[in-house]
């Protein structure tokens, strides 16, 4: 079956699984529901006849703002096919962008979680003429819900009409319009095709050996594009797909849906790792020094090192036979691809993680490049730590003398809803994307992404500084939960620390020191002192000049609800600039100078 357009996915899992019982799955209200193949289907031409019903016409647009969950993608498909366009909205952006995209994208029907996304809109609704009705998926008193648009769906089936409609979309139609920060302080919408989509998730498809017989268990966003389109690859080759709708939980549901691949972003896998080194300091005697000699292997590995090295190889079989695999049993055991996108992920994390037998590849792109730019893959040459892998067969990539990394390919968006004038700005006339990212292309053909072209800044000395590859590097420390380089037109480097808060306490535990909250904590002396000492340490692997001079530590953690981290748990600069406008003042004034 060949897929051109998105919805032809449908016909083709029908194929390759006619009767699987778990197509789709996620858990709700404590009790799992599984979608099987045919259910899949059914639910989805349902949900299309349910939308002609209501006098949905093609190019009409269609929201859903909610976490996780199977109907998510029963939705999507049946918009899809009726020639309707989907916009999934994040479930965590204020109530000023929701009214923003719902009214710039003239928004017809909105599809919501339940109570606590439909009290965010719910006085926005009245104010726009063009939404017609809100669908819940979950019951709630006087707003209709998702079934009943699938039952109004099975009492009025028009196949007929249906055909129709799928017959004059073409792979070169708008899918979807995904609305992303906006540099001008408003979301700015993303026009993909069905190609754009399509041409990715195929170029991807070969890199993970998986067939019908696999899962997948998916619980970052399906509203970003990174998610939703490894979504469809992974429905491409036929997995059976596991929604989870709140990532607190992952670690409990990584032991019930035992999945054998799933995506995520760097802090994800460093919020692993800290939780796993944290058990491990609480060991004792041999079984602690055992414990951080097999770390050690872990942080030393690489996989030409295993084939290659005797002496290596001996190593790494007794780390991964006395602690590894208790590692793996709480991954899951038939974890064998992680698949790691959204920012930059630390070599150290890819090491251990191989090390344990979970084999981590790192991916790049932006929702503009629907969004698969280049991806490791296990091909010759097609794994190198620090890089994000070869740049897709299909798209093509050159640096720009700036550094600049630009794009062409059917993966590049068609442009900006609605913003001809700022498609302009990112689209050369030779039809060149450029991404605002700099990197380089290694010897071996494995594209290294440095930094951001518009995060780069200079200090007063005229000297440049890329924070994320600093940042990166101080997020190692143990202490240190996130972090925010500055000095822009300043004399000297500086930083926003954000303690880890949990090993902090261990570690004050440890040394018998009482806990009386963050604030205080983060006063005391003697915390100071080892902060002063991890800063210490970590500048010694930058030059004189992108050093951190000064610091001032926070006393509450950074989140996406509350505006700091973005969905997928990227610094919000601009924003955290502004917030913490008086700390930084306070840092090139008076802050903490480091020893």
């Amino acid at each position: 079956m060949e897929v051109t357009r998105i919805f032809d996915l449908l016909d083709r899992y029908a194929q390759l699984c006619p009767d699987k019982p778990d197509a789709l799955a996620g858990k709700d209200e404590g009790e799992w529901k599984k979608y099987s193949t045919g259910e899949f289907l059914e639910h989805a031409h349902a949900i299309s006849y349910g939308l002609l019903k209501l006098g949905i016409q093609k190019g009409d647009k269609i929201a859903s703002i909610t976490f996780n969950r199977p109907e998510w993608t029963i939705l999507d498909m049946g918009i899809q096919q009726t020639g309707a366009i989907h916009i999934p909205i994040y479930p965590t952006i204020s109530d000023k962008d929701y009214e923003y995209i719902l009214q710039h994208a003239e928004v017809k029907y909105v599809f919501v979680a339940g109570e606590e996304m439909y009290r965010r809109i719910r006085d926005i609704i009245p104010k726009l003429s063009s939404i017609k009705a809100l669908y819940t998926f979950k019951n709630l008193f006087g707003i209709q819900h998702f079934n009943e648009l699938v039952q109004l769906g099975i009492d009025n089936p028009q196949p007929g009409l249906l055909q129709t409609l799928k017959d004059s979309i073409t792979p070169d139609d708008i899918v979807t319009i995904i609305y992303t920060s906006g540099t001008t302080g408003v979301p700015k919408g993303v026009l993909l095709s069905h190609n754009n989509i399509v041409s990715n998730f195929k170029a991807v498809s070969h890199i993970p050996p998986y067939g019908p017989e696999h899962r997948a268990m998916s619980f970052l966003p399906l509203c970003h594009i990174y998610e939703r389109m490894m979504n469809y690859m992974f429905i491409y080759k036929g997995l059976s797909m596991y929604y989870i709708s709140n990532m607190a939980l992952i670690g409990d549901y990584l032991k019930i849906v035992n999945p054998h691949v799933f995506t995520t972003v760097p802090r994800l896998l460093e919020k692993v790792y800290d939780k796993i080194l944290a058990k491990g300091r609480t060991l004792r005697g041999m079984k602690k020094k055992i414990f951080f000699w097999a770390n050690q292997v872990g942080l030393n590995y690489d996989y030409k090192k295993e084939k290659r090295n005797p002496y290596y190889a001996l190593q790494l079989s007794i780390a991964r036979k006395l602690v590894f695999s208790k590692w793996k049993e709480a991954l899951g055991t038939n974890l064998d691809i992680i698949v790691s996108g959204g920012a930059a992920l630390q070599p150290r994390l890819n090491r251990v993680f191989w090390a344990v037998g979970v084999r981590v590849i790192e991916g790049y792109g932006l929702t503009e490049t629907s969004p698969v730019i280049a991806v490791s893959n296990f091909e010759p040459n097609g794994i190198r730590f620090g890089t994000v892998g070869p740049v897709l067969k299909d798209v093509q990539v050159k640096i720009a003398e700036d550094g600049e990394i630009l794009v062409k390919g059917p993966n590049v968006m068609v442009g900006y809803y609605k913003d001809e004038k700022l498609t302009r700005e990112v689209m050369d006339s030779e039809g060149w994307f450029h991404t605002g990212d700099i990197g380089r292309i290694e010897p071996e053909g494995q594209l290294r992404i440095t930094d951001r072209k518009k995060v780069i800044f200079k200090t007063s000395f005229g000297k440049y500084i890329a924070p994320q590859v600093i940042e990166n590097k101080f997020k190692e420390s143990p202490f240190i939960d996130q972090i925010l380089v500055l000095g822009e037109n300043q004399k000297f480097a500086a930083a926003l620390v954000v303690p880890d808060f949990n090993h902090l306490k261990n570690w004050c535990k440890s040394k018998e020191i009482p806990w009386s909250g963050n604030a205080d904590m983060i006063s005391n002396p003697e915390i100071k002192k080892i902060f002063q000492k991890e800063i210490t340490h970590y500048n010694t692997f930058f030059g004189d000049y992108e050093r951190i001079q000064k610091f001032e530590l926070m006393d509450h953690e950074w989140g996406v609800e509350t505006g700091q981290l973005s969905a997928t748990l990227k610094l919000r600069r601009s924003y955290l600039t502004k917030e913490y406008e008086p700390y930084i003042d306070k840092i090139f004034k008076n802050g903490k100078t480091v020893s």
